[in-house]
């Protein structure tokens, strides 16, 4: 169903005022002489600023939509098929007042008919804005709204974005925003049509929208299943978030990839989607070598847009670590934040691997001074796994106590994944950047042959207690970053 606005207007030079009548009418109805209905407030016009104002009409009448007609009613459309026409809303309000809350209609006032003969102008509107637009023309009047539901609320949003009312968009939104957020609710909103969205008075309702889908499946393990159900811009919304409860970036990856192939079916379909709209969300940087190279073989993405993505991430983990913190700085104010780091489950690491002369690497793992004052008093921080000749090894960092139980202390220790009957025998050296030179000082080394599920360290890496280690005049944290330094060697 569709509505038009039929608008008599003057072709003097003053603005006209429009009073509001309402008529009913049928196809092949003639409605000379119907009965007034309705007739909105008129406001005092001593109070309105504008030139003088005189008196006229605005009709409105219901279509019904067929084939391209309907297609196409959001344009500005200026013609009226009277077969199809349902009904007629013959509206009398004051021009200047429309015209100061919108630039729709100030152009409408104005420009197309000061200087023209036409006396009407037919406004199309979709038949469903019709309770919409009534509560905007109350609203440009009043500046508030009888709606107070989303849904209701919602239709008006979209008819004050068509009709450029914005005082009205922000109204709407400050209204949305103050009834409870749901899932369904938040997804309506970020499913708005495009025009809206980009809106400057929408964006605080969509940053809410999307501050809400974030916090409530931050935990992504934990509302699988209804994260698997959820639409690409509730995906977009989660993936957004820095504060993801999730292992490693590796998890991020796999997960999008499940959802995905759970929503797209066809491949070609799958990978636009991936390329153009989730790559952007996906850490790469914070991947591990291991997974990046899976990337570079994975079917669903495009092989160039996927060699990209990964040559990106291997330049940012070659960069030194105070270059890494200004990209990411650069980017924390922006959408895209592919180089800031997430809070990671297991921390990240760099890994640099030798095959010669024996199977050898070193590994780099850098930890926050909050993230290790958070370790008091017993807590501990996992790395992400990396490997050496096929087996899979992890850093820990522990707040512990020293062997005689007196005080608390740092203890890192080296731990194998996989369990059962693997053995596996290393050289090992734990080292760690000091003050003043800020060089890698060698702390603890050793042999041990690994076993499944055991793991080899020191209590005490810096033979100090915690106290002296978290100490502003610590030598072990430069610029807020403790920086540690793993080498393991394949015994032969």
């Amino acid at each position: 169903m569709f509505c038009a606005l039929s608008v008599p207007v003057s072709l003097r030079r003053h603005w006209p005022v429009l009073i509001i009548h309402l008529f009913h009418l049928f196809p092949a109805l003639d409605i000379t002489g119907c009965p007034e209905e309705q007739i909105l407030n008129e406001p005092d016009m001593d109070d309105c600023d504008g030139p003088e104002n005189q008196d006229d009409t605005v009709a409105m009448v219901e279509e019904s939509p067929s084939g391209d007609e309907a297609a196409s009613s959001n344009d500005s459309g200026w013609s009226m098929d009277s077969s199809t026409v349902l009904k007629i809303k013959t509206l009398h309000i004051s021009s200047p007042i429309l015209a100061a809350k919108s630039p729709f209609f100030y152009k409408l006032f104005s420009n197309g008919m000061r200087e023209s003969e036409q006396r009407h102008v037919t406004l199309r509107i979709s038949g469903s804005e019709e309770a919409a637009l009534m509560e905007l023309l109350n609203f440009m009047y009043s500046n508030t709204l009888s709606a107070n539901t989303a849904p209701a609320l919602l239709d008006v949003l979209m008819a004050a974005d068509k009709f450029e009312v914005a005082s009205c968009m922000r109204y709407c939104s400050r209204l949305l925003r103050n009834l409870p957020m749901t899932p369904e609710s938040a997804l309506l909103y970020l499913e708005l049509p495009s025009s809206v969205l980009m809106g400057e008075a929408v964006q605080p309702l969509t940053d809410a929208a999307k501050h809400f889908l974030a916090t409530r499946y931050k935990d992504i393990n934990r509302f699988q299943d209804e994260v698997m159900g959820l639409p690409l811009a509730g995906i977009e919304a989660i993936l957004s978030c820095d504060d993801l409860q999730v292992a490693s970036e590796d998890a991020v990856y796999d997960f999008i990839l499940r959802w995905a192939r759970a929503q797209y079916q066809g491949l070609e379909e799958r990978r636009d989607v991936l390329g153009s709209r989730l790559a952007r969300y996906i850490r790469f940087p914070y991947m591990s070598c291991r997974k990046l190279k899976k990337v570079l073989s994975c079917t669903d993405f495009d092989h160039e847009v996927a060699s990209k993505l990964v040559l990106e991430a291997l330049f940012f983990k070659a960069e030194a670590p105070h270059r890494q913190r200004t990209l990411a700085a650069e980017e924390c104010t922006t959408s895209n934040r592919r180089f800031v780091e997430r809070a990671y489950k297991y921390r990240p690491v760099k890994v640099v691997e030798f095959e010669l002369p024996r199977q050898q690497c070193v590994v780099y793992l850098d930890l926050k001074r909050e993230e290790c004052s958070n370790l008091f008093p017993s807590g501990r921080v996992y790395s992400q796994a990396f490997h050496l000749g096929g087996q899979g090894f992890f850093l820990s960092a522990h707040c512990n106590m020293d062997q005689q139980s007196s005080f608390h202390c740092f203890g890192l220790f080296l731990g194998m994944q996989e369990k059962g009957s693997v053995t596996f025998a290393v050289d090992y050296e734990f080292a760690a950047r000091s003050k003043p030179t800020e060089e890698y000082i060698s702390k603890y080394k050793g042999n041990y042959t690994f076993t499944g599920g055991k793991a080899v360290g020191y209590r005490n890496l810096f033979a100090i207690p915690w106290t002296n280690f978290m100490a502003e005049d610590s030598h072990y944290f430069i610029n807020g970053i403790l920086h540690l330094r793993a080498e393991l060697t394949i015994r032969n």
